[in-house]
């Protein structure tokens, strides 16, 4: 089924709704898409950070500690 067509059925739908009914569905179609938005933000925010060089330097960073560093050794 075309996104079209998707659409022209609900809005058949809707407009077999009582007018409370309408009100719920607003607040639900609202709601829907606020989590929407918010998803696609966060999306977005993890992408830059994935991508961002601010911790490149890390990569650079030299070991402070070896196993030679260790005093007893964990073999569990």
């Amino acid at each position: 089924m075309t996104r079209e067509a998707i659409i022209e059925q609900t809005i058949n739908t809707i407009n077999k709704l009582p007018d409370n009914k309408l009100r719920e569905l607003s607040n639900y179609i609202s709601f829907l898409l606020k989590q929407y938005e918010e998803s696609e933000i966060t999306r977005g925010i993890q992408k830059m950070a994935a991508e961002s060089k601010s911790f490149e330097f890390l990569d650079k960073e030299e070991d402070l500690y070896t196993v030679e560093d260790l005093k007893e050794v964990y073999h569990g």
